[in-house]
């Protein structure tokens, strides 16, 4: 198995945000700068993107971004309106499911990986809370490519909080953050690189 972390200390290098009503911390170098850069380019030329539409006030709506949904067979996820079928694992995107598992010690059974070209194409406001993912969900959310600024907010309190995603940053957004907040990748003009993201999530197998 390739191996992904600088070092065995990782966690202790975590940050952690005193945020009301969630649990989020970040590592910022969980991935090295080679293994980023180059899954970076693989993922980009291997994926089968799309850009898919949802609806918004009644209308079809292209998303301002390339996505794929990826996951174990029985992982279908409703957005928006659109039903996404998974796409088979994918061997390097794999490998890093059962990683950022043990190293977090949480199950994911599958991911939607997100590929904003510039800082053009962003994401609005949302919570990851779809009902295929349980009642509070965990989000584990890994970046390559380009630094972009992470948002969020409090559904019911002015409370704030922003971050920078550097290439190869780990986030987790446990207990709480889905319920409470919510969040988004707000646009960068200045920004010119390629930004990929992948957050990986886990949907129960129900007979």
């Amino acid at each position: 198995m390739t191996r992904l972390l600088h070092s065995d200390n990782q966690q202790c290098q975590a940050q952690q945000f005193n945020l009301p009503d969630a649990s989020i911390r970040l590592w910022p170098n969980w991935l090295t700068s080679q293994h980023s850069t180059s899954m970076l380019l693989a993922l980009q030329q291997q994926l089968p993107w799309s850009q898919d539409s949802i609806m918004m006030f009644g209308k079809a709506v292209k998303i301002p971004r390339r996505q794929v949904w990826m996951g174990d067979a029985h992982c279908r996820y409703r957005y928006s309106g659109t039903c996404f079928e998974p796409q088979p694992w994918q061997p390097q995107v794999k490998a890093m499911a059962e990683q950022v598992s043990a190293f977090l010690r949480r199950p994911f059974n599958c991911v939607l990986l997100n590929l904003y070209a510039d800082g053009q194409q962003h994401m609005g406001w949302h919570a990851d809370n779809e009902k295929e993912l349980g009642h509070d969900p965990v989000i584990a959310s890994v970046s390559l490519g380009a630094n972009r600024r992470f948002e969020l907010k409090h559904r019911h309190h002015p409370w704030q909080l922003a971050l920078d995603l550097t290439p190869g940053s780990l986030l987790l957004m446990a207990e709480g953050c889905q319920l409470n907040w919510l969040h988004r990748l707000p646009k960068q003009t200045k920004v010119q690189q390629p930004r990929l993201n992948l957050t990986f999530r886990y949907i129960k197998n129900v007979p």
